[in-house]
């Protein structure tokens, strides 16, 4: 997993709209980068509606807000339209962003393991983890 003072890997993914985000248009903001498991289940809306009820503040503070995960962008689509999230969602179905950033690993729950997503949030200045 990326830490503090890393550089943040060039990535590029499909958004809720199905256009391309390229990070390298955006290496020079601060920004607010989370992964996160499913779209639209209960925890993954807390993530996402606490984010969006400090959006705001967080733009103020001259940070963007961009979440990841392997949903396909009809269903990134579907979570922003119903929980009114206003940042970009995109979609990583074959997981590449979530290697690049080392959140994509086995897990454990109720002793079954299993590769998924490690809910986790980077925050980012400039191109480098903060």
């Amino acid at each position: 997993m990326l830490e503090a003072g890393d550089r943040v890997p060039m990535f590029k993914g499909t958004d809720q709209n199905g256009k391309v985000f390229d990070f390298r248009d955006h290496k020079n903001e601060n920004i607010i980068l989370f992964f996160f498991p499913k779209s639209m289940t209960p925890a993954c809306t807390t993530q996402a509606c606490n984010l969006r009820d400090n959006f705001k503040e967080l733009k103020k503070r001259g940070f963007i807000i961009i979440g990841v995960s392997a949903d396909l962008p009809a269903l990134q689509n579907k979570f922003i339209v119903t929980y009114q999230l206003p940042y970009i969602l995109i979609s990583d179905t074959d997981k590449k962003i979530m290697n690049q950033f080392g959140v994509w690993g086995e897990k454990q729950l109720y002793g079954r393991k299993y590769e998924g997503v490690h809910r986790t949030t980077f925050v980012i200045e400039k191109g480098k983890i903060i």
